[in-house]
């Protein structure tokens, strides 16, 4: 009999990454087939067929896992199909008027210039009915007016719909209707219901949060039906909030998977951390086209819901990442001020890099590391010749606009590339209260440990890891993770007039929908797992804080210890709170649970160690320029290193699908899971 197969695969702007992982011998294959933008499943099927033949002909398929950039791309790229929104009468200028913040704080606001608007205000319809913040009906559902807007969306050739009426997370009634006057009126319509998307309050993020589904809905309807048809197993997709959920759920909630690839790396990332002993670290994913960064506490990435993807604020849970366009595709280029800029413009797969030599025009950050030596003149073992001279005519010609020479321009690129990573590395553990020298960085993606070692300089972090195929890092993550759902319900009530069985009745409402979402998936219940989360402020201020619920009956002592969990978190965000002063009573908001389905994790094996002689692992030397002249560095292959093993800079280490490149004053020792920690 064959080997079974759980296949995860991830699919980025440049490379799909594949991971298989055989049932019964816990044996990890990878390998990697460059992306196709033009139809991402292509590229997905492709890399399907090539892990599949690499564990022998005989492979039966069991589970596919996918994370997929196809909605964040729409997002980011600005791609949205023909919107219309339909909101309660009186709210039409919902989006005009959206929040009164400004980026960049108070001096930008006399020059900046308000966006447009998510859907122009003359595809917003209007339709009479009105409830209060209890749900109680104020005025009745406008059936005629309804009807109306359904047929003016269907003469003007508009498909995509979102609908978010005042109050409807209280009562959904009245969005339900209007979705049945669409399916009468305009049967071709794509709907998304505020109710269904995001049932919590503030109208301009849930409108928003809505129509950025509607939007997305139709391209990932046609991505995933594509690849269900032509899979060989149950395909799971990648969702923002650090779960998976199968191909026929999330295609009704698309919005859900806005992140999807990254949060596969930050559990990947925690995954392995974890097993080298290091709770918490700063995981940094570096790809093709963008790099992202996101902070593991405790084994667990941090969640968030103040989330958004380019200028579309997105409440729903996901994990908080930072994505910034400093990736090995990013351009370099020079500014009208006759300065160097990187990023966030990308080369991406077509035409890539100017050493590709697939028609790319531009000097890039890998074109870079090059010319320096720091990568080999091949990359996937071959796989993809590299066209030096062609970088090197590309960069001396960007050195000549400059002033510089070769070595400096390409140097003053990674230099860039590294602050700019810095930077987004900052925004996530600075900007959140964290101290970032106490945390590790783990390192992945193609192009993610290229740049470690400055890191470590620049931030002054204790150590870098870089796990074992750190290039594959997000699709084995895929392999690490749970089915789960998210359900939300507000309910605003002071903590001294609290209503303990209303609370118990959401809570009970929530969890059951969450148990028929893990039925549907094929959990039986006595796997079932449901973690509760809420929401609670200070009575005044404008912003919540989220925290852990405990299990089992919503007491008197439940309450107690909800509040006390909040006061403590505060304190610890903020500096200060307010736990014995009855001036600032604490307000409950929002009501949340998580349903989740547990799956079988990978078990990563500890390896024999070596003799610690890494000269085992030496392949040769090469040019080598760490940014103060050319050294003649020793070569290793990653593969051939074994624990115990320490390997002095300077120094390059390669493998299948990345390299590390150790600088003068650094050291790598390899631990007993075949980890590299770098240090200083």
């Amino acid at each position: 009999m064959g080997r079974r197969l759980r296949i995860g695969i991830d699919t980025g702007g440049t490379f799909t990454d594949v991971v298989a992982l055989d049932g019964d011998t816990g044996e990890i294959i990878t390998t990697k087939t460059p992306s196709t933008p033009s139809d991402p499943a292509e590229g997905f099927l492709t890399g399907v067929a090539k892990v599949t033949a690499a564990a022998g002909g005989d492979a039966a398929v069991t589970g596919l896992s996918h994370g997929t950039t196809v909605a964040t791309n729409r997002l980011l790229e600005d791609r949205l199909e023909d919107l219309g929104l339909i909101t309660t009468e009186g709210f039409e200028h919902v989006l005009e008027i959206a929040r009164q913040s400004v980026p960049d704080g108070y001096g930008n606001s006399y020059f900046w210039v308000k966006p447009p608007r998510i859907v122009p205000v003359h595809r917003v319809r209007a339709v009479g009915g009105r409830l209060d913040h209890t749900g109680a009906e104020l005025r009745p559902f406008d059936e005629a007016g309804a009807a109306e807007a359904a047929r003016w969306f269907r003469d003007q050739g508009i498909r995509a719909i979102g609908v978010c009426f005042l109050h409807s997370y209280a009562d959904p009634a009245h969005e339900l209707a209007m979705r049945e006057v669409l399916r009468r009126e305009h049967p071709e319509a794509v709907v998304s219901l505020s109710c269904e998307v995001l049932r919590e309050y503030r109208e301009y993020e849930r409108s928003v949060t809505t129509l950025v589904d509607a939007a997305v809905k139709p391209v990932m309807s046609r991505y995933l039906r594509r690849i269900t048809e032509r899979a060989p197993a149950r395909l799971h997709v990648m969702k923002s909030n650090g779960g998976v959920l199968s191909a026929d759920e999330v295609v009704h909630q698309p919005i859900t998977t806005v992140l999807s690839g990254p949060a596969a790396g930050a559990l990947g990332a925690a995954y392995v951390a974890g097993r080298a002993g290091l709770g918490s670290v700063v995981t940094l994913d570096g790809g093709g086209t963008s790099t992202d960064v996101a902070v593991v506490l405790d084994g667990e990435p941090t969640l968030t819901t103040e989330g958004a993807i380019g200028r579309h604020p997105v409440k729903i849970p996901m994990i908080d990442i930072v994505t910034v366009g400093a990736g090995g595709g990013s351009v370099a280029w020079v500014s009208p001020e006759s300065t160097m800029k990187v990023g966030p413009r990308s080369a991406g797969a077509d035409p890539g890099p100017l050493c590709y030599g697939g028609g790319g025009t531009e000097p890039t950050v890998t074109d870079a590391h090059a010319v320096l030596g720091r990568i080999p003149p091949h990359l996937l073992g071959g796989e993809i010749p590299l066209d030096v001279p062609a970088a090197r005519a590309g960069l001396e010609d960007l050195a000549g606009r400059l002033g510089l020479t070769l070595e400096r321009a390409a140097t003053g690129i990674l230099e860039i590339s590294a602050w700019n990573q810095a930077n987004a590395i900052r925004q996530i553990t600075v900007k959140r209260g964290l101290d970032v020298r106490d945390y590790p960085l783990v390192a992945f993606g193609g192009s993610g440990p290229l740049l470690c070692c400055r890191l470590l300089d620049v931030l002054g972090l204790p150590a870098a890891l870089v796990p074992v195929n750190p290039g594959n890092l997000s699709a084995f993550g895929l392999l690490t993770v749970d089915v789960k759902n998210d359900y939300v319900r507000t309910r605003v009530a002071r903590d001294a007039e609290l209503d303990l069985p209303a609370v118990a009745a959401i809570f009970a409402e929530l969890e059951a929908e969450a148990a028929a979402s893990l039925d549907r998936e094929g959990f039986p219940a006595a796997r079932h797992r449901f973690a509760r989360t809420v929401d609670l402020r200070y009575y005044g201020q404008a912003f919540e804080v989220r925290v852990p619920a405990p299990p089992g009956p919503v007491s008197e002592d439940f309450r107690a210890e909800v509040v006390r969990r909040f006061h403590d978190a505060h304190e610890a965000l903020y500096g200060y709170c307010y736990r014995d002063d009855a001036r600032h009573p604490v307000e409950w908001v929002n009501h949340r649970v998580s349903g989740i389905g547990p799956i079988d994790r990978p078990r990563l094996r500890e390896r024999p160690p070596g003799d610690k002689d890494p000269s085992r692992a030496l392949t040769g030397t090469r040019e080598v320029h760490f940014g103060d002249g050319w050294v003649q560095a020793p070569v290793y292959d990653r593969a051939l290193l074994a624990p115990g093993d320490v390997v002095e800079g300077p120094a390059i280490l390669q493998e299948f699908g990345s390299t590390l490149p150790l600088h003068p004053g650094f050291r790598v020792e390899v631990d007993a899971y075949g980890n590299l920690l770098v240090t200083r």
